[in-house]
């Protein structure tokens, strides 16, 4: 489903957005409204999409926009993960401390290491200097981490269910 908006409207989002992307900006406008489990369930249902579109953009060899991609289905799992233990997730330096905080938890330095990963594939959005063998081994150390922080949801998850028997 696509939407259509207005030009009047758009120019009022891009206002309002600043120097913000402006979906970023309408996903934190819809997350205000939603419960925290509704915002988790926002936050995993966009790392699908952002995967999705990632693994399709790589595919066609463009390296960039999938870096991207990959960055947004990371940093959306860690905002679920945020959101289901109470943290805050609104920055890059969120991000961050996210992740030493669950480095400091687990004790996997993974951890740490697929994170700059990603970091890094984020930045060649914005400066495109990687070749595709220096991208794939990026890619996988992304989505390494992208199964850890799936577990440790799945986790949370199951932790929060097994309080409320």
């Amino acid at each position: 489903m696509s939407l259509t908006i207005s030009p009047v409207i758009t120019e009022f989002l891009k206002k309002l957005a600043g120097d913000k992307d402006l979906e970023a900006f309408i996903i934190e406008l819809i997350a205000e409204r939603l419960d925290p489990p509704g915002r988790v369930e926002l936050y995993l249902r966009l790392h699908e999409e952002y995967l999705k579109i990632a693994e399709e953009l790589c595919a066609k060899g463009d390296l960039p926009q999938a870096g991207e991609k990959y960055w947004g289905a990371v940093t959306a799992l860690l905002n679920a993960i945020a959101e289901q233990r109470g943290w805050e997730h609104y920055s890059h330096r969120d991000y961050d401390v996210i992740i030493g905080r669950l480095y400091k938890e687990i004790h996997d330095k993974s951890l740490l290491v697929d994170f700059r990963m990603a970091k890094t594939l984020h930045a060649i959005f914005y400066h495109n200097f990687m070749n595709k063998e220096g991208f794939e081994v990026h890619r996988e150390a992304v989505l390494r981490l992208i199964e850890r922080l799936r577990e440790l949801i799945r986790q949370d998850v199951n932790s929060s269910a097994n309080k409320m028997m």
